[in-house]
């Protein structure tokens, strides 16, 4: 589902952007509820940046306030009986726009959320859900056309 998001682009880059898991829920531009594998999952746009809350787990991935930008190559916990591992990766692709077109179809499903910037071509946020046997995994990308940037992340959670 793509939403227009009804706010100003603000100039930002990959490097501001800080990952937790110990956020309260943010004011969210578009909504997404979803359940997979026996887990409720909601799916939240924050602008330029997401939560997914799926059980015990509200994973961040957002420009926070008192918090250094960079995100973390990888993280693995154990949360309340879950398996956690989340990657992420920054890089600027030679062709932004086909890369940008790629990703635009990647998040072309039912089990998808996604909001471009009015006045921004090429500034996405997107998350698509994807179930697995025992929990779930999710994807997401946040494009930054002013530097070429794409940040992808990959997040699984599951019943050891």
């Amino acid at each position: 589902m793509l939403s227009a998001l009804d706010v100003p682009y603000r100039d930002t880059s990959a490097g501001a952007l800080a990952f937790a898991l110990d956020e309260p829920r943010l004011e969210a531009l578009a909504v997404r509820d979803l359940a997979v594998a026996g887990l409720d999952v909601q799916l939240r746009l924050l602008g330029a940046s997401h939560q997914v809350v799926a059980g015990p787990v509200t994973e961040t991935v957002a420009c926070l306030p008192g918090r250094a930008g960079e995100l973390p190559c990888a993280v693995e916990r154990l949360l309340d009986g879950w398996a956690y591992a989340f990657t992420a990766r920054t890089r600027r692709p030679a062709d932004f726009s086909a890369e940008l077109a790629r990703v635009e179809r990647l998040l072309d499903r039912p089990d998808a959320l996604s909001g471009v910037f009015p006045g921004a071509p090429g500034a996405l946020t997107g998350i698509v859900l994807d179930p697995l046997p025992r929990g779930a995994a999710w994807r997401t990308w946040h494009t930054y056309p002013e530097t070429g940037e794409l940040v992808e992340t990959t997040t699984r959670m599951v019943r050891p």
